[in-house]
């Protein structure tokens, strides 16, 4: 009876799709006919408010006074889904840890899917310790944003569309780490893809939302075509797609010689290369900080909490593959360290609040690549959920901040607010120290784990913990000069802004103390054991990662506790010293941010400009790119191929124009023509 809600399993991505059909239906039949009525009225179509971010409710596009009813049903069925999600996942994921450690595997199939000779790959999902953590963060922190999203969105016309898509985000998420094959991974991963781009250019009359969107669509395309080579390869290597069976047939192939280290390479640096586009890594990662131009709840869904883990769950997912590779293995942790040192640095010049927090979430991702490239698997998703739990709040957060200034983000012009916004100041506050790696809140006990393990693993190297360290202090720096120059100091706001300052609403500060709570608690479960503790995630997830925790833990296990609690105390003593420097330079000496930038204006202007990335990705790669395409339309399209098909056209326009000068319609000339060929015939025929 315990393992009866299992059968159920469906429930968690179809409750999500049944939310989409709903609302599907609503904007369809009743939101789109009355947004075409106001149009023909003369009144302004749906779009971005004033500044192209969410305006304070009552006061943005769209607003009314009394909110028409269909509005009240996608307000209340857009959240209800995925909050019914989240309890039937809790039931499901309670039923599995009730069975025995080795049995905890359930895999229902559906139909069958695809079939063609001795191929067969069903529409399955399976449900073990890895997939149960990934639900759990996508319903539960899903639910939140919805919530949130019904008070921050509610001045938009397109409501039931923007619900739309977050109810089908979350279908295609659940999709992704509930699918029992790469194939069915695939549909999900190509589902975010296409959700990202339609919730980051949700606004799409802005140009610069529309140009966001379709970046990272095209960003995430290149990294796509890598995961799909890799799942060819995988089926030519396995004969298979299924989790189960490939996995299974890892040992005997590599004893047998089938499955050599270089074929394991190619796949593991293949899937690597969806990753690195999925998750916003070096080279990939540019796509993810103009992804800021959505609305923030969409910031905070699938920049923190879903989307932008698939490639680390990816990673974590097929963690069997990747110890056969140790190339692979160390690439992954030297991309992961570099891209949370890079994002890092430039998260320190950024005055666009939410830009800061992309730039962060970069970094962050890069700190979970590293600890999958030094085999520690558990801590790498152990940080996906607390980062999810911190980074939602924090984006949530910066979006009450946006909305009580009437959409204002460079936070040059903020200041003071922590009087005006006591709710939205403790819980970012709270959520800042946890992401700095303040003992006791869950981002220390996650970020110090990936740093042990990077200097202790067979796989890791005291470089790695070097980068990995620096980072973390840097990431205090920024975090804490976001939240001085936003709630502390003088008030630099607009005067007319600052007399309408308020809290936002509870739709909006309930998530946030929600999140501030897990933010604090979340961590807990899993206290290193040099801290006394028992750490319940690591067992949780050791029947998918059994050979990942003995490959980290070589080299490193006979590593003494006292060295282990000296790096925990250094790495927290570094994130103070970075949270010091802040304090210091926004909140005690002031003017001094300023005369470092004009004493060193070069190396300020290249970290603010983002080292110039994107422009030199431009000018090596879009502009050379189009450039060929225009050559391309210019020189084979309309010369070459146009040339042929308009002179076949002119060849035999022209000799139409010279044949129909023998039809002259005169009968002398018809009697003639007869009698000259009768004679040209009989003549041929003498003369034959």
């Amino acid at each position: 009876m315990v393992d009866g809600i299992l059968n159920y399993l469906w429930l968690v991505p179809a409750l999500p799709l049944l939310g989409v059909i709903v609302n599907s239906v609503i904007a369809l039949f009743v939101e789109r006919p009355l947004l075409l009525a106001e149009e023909d009225h003369g009144a302004p179509s749906h779009g971005p408010s004033t500044r192209g971010t969410s305006a304070p409710m009552g006061e943005g596009h769209g607003a009314s006074h009394a909110a028409p009813a269909y509005r009240k049903l996608v307000a209340f069925v857009g959240p209800a889904v995925v909050g019914a999600s989240f309890v039937v996942s809790l039931l499901a994921v309670l039923a599995l840890a009730a069975r025995p450690a080795h049995d905890r595997l359930f895999v229902q199939v559906l139909f069958p899917w695809i079939q063609a000779g001795t191929f067969f790959a069903p529409a399955a999902f399976q449900l073990d310790p890895l997939s149960s953590v990934m639900i759990l963060v996508v319903t539960g922190v899903g639910f939140l944003i919805h919530v949130y999203s019904v008070g921050y969105m509610s001045h938009e016309k397109a409501f039931a569309r923007y619900f739309i898509y977050l109810n089908l985000f979350t279908f295609a998420m659940l999709l992704l780490v509930l699918g029992s094959n790469f194939l069915l991974m695939f549909v999900g991963w190509e589902g975010v893809g296409l959700c990202s781009y339609l919730l980051i250019g949700y606004w799409y009359e802005k140009k610069s939302a529309a140009d966001a969107g379709k970046k990272a669509f095209i960003v995430n395309r290149v990294g796509d075509f890598g995961f799909l080579v890799a799942v060819f390869l995988i089926f030519w290597t396995f004969g298979t797609v299924e989790y189960t069976e490939v996995f299974g047939k890892i040992p005997g192939l590599a004893a047998s010689g089938v499955l050599t280290t270089g074929i394991a390479t190619a796949i593991t640096l293949l899937l690597f290369v969806g990753a690195v586009g999925k998750s916003a890594q070096i080279p990939l990662y540019v796509w993810l900080p103009d992804a800021m131009e959505g609305p923030t709840p969409v910031s905070a869904l699938i920049h923190a909490a879903t989307m932008v883990t698939a490639g680390v769950y990816m990673v974590a997912r097929t963690n069997a593959l990747y110890l056969l590779a140790p190339t692979s293995m160390a690439v992954v942790a030297v991309v992961g360290a570099a891209t949370a040192l890079f994002s890092a640095t430039i998260g320190i010049t950024q005055n666009d609040i939410k830009r800061v927090l992309a730039y962060s979430t970069v970094s962050q991702l890069g700190y979970m690549f590293l600890a999958c490239g030094v085999g520690a698997f558990t801590a790498g998703i152990f940080h996906l959920m607390t980062h999810a739990f911190f980074k939602a709040l924090l984006f949530l957060g910066s979006g009450s901040v946006i909305h009580a200034l009437s959409g204002e983000q460079d936070m040059r012009k903020m200041g003071s607010l922590r009087k005006h916004l006591p709710i939205t100041f403790t819980t970012m506050f709270i959520a800042t120290l946890a992401i700095s790696g303040i003992p006791g809140l869950s981002g220390f006990f996650s970020k110090d784990e990936i740093l042990w393990k990077s200097f202790s693993s067979g796989h890791g190297h005291v470089g790695l913990w070097l980068v990995g360290t620096a980072a973390a202090g840097i990431t205090a720096f920024y975090m804490f000069r976001l939240v001085f120059l936003t709630f502390f100091g003088d008030s630099r706001m607009e005067p007319e802004v600052e007399k309408h300052v308020h809290e936002s609403p509870y739709s909006m500060t309930v998530p946030l103390m929600l999140l501030a709570v897990l933010s604090v608690a979340g961590g807990w479960i899993g206290i290193p054991h040099v801290l006394g503790g028992y750490n319940y995630f690591e067992e949780w997830l050791a029947p998918v990662f059994a050979h990942g925790a003995e490959g980290a833990a070589h080299g490193g296990a006979h590593a003494s506790a006292a060295l282990e609690v000296l790096l925990m105390a250094g790495s927290v003593g570094v994130a103070l010293c970075g949270i010091g420097l802040a304090w210091y330079l926004y909140r005690v000496r002031t003017e001094v941010p300023k005369e470092i930038a004009d004493r060193v204006p070069g190396l300020y202007d290249l970290v603010l400009n983002k080292y110039y990335v994107d422009e030199i990705y431009d000018v090596a790669i879009v502009r050379k790119i189009v450039n060929g395409s225009i050559w391309l339309w210019e020189a084979f399209d309309t010369a070459f191929l146009d040339g042929i098909v308009n002179g076949i056209a002119a060849l035999v326009k022209g000799a139409g124009e010279r044949t129909r000068r023998l039809q002259t319609g005169v009968v002398g000339n018809y009697a003639f023509s007869l009698l000259l060929g009768a004679v040209i015939l009989v003549g041929f025929l003498l003369w034959s």
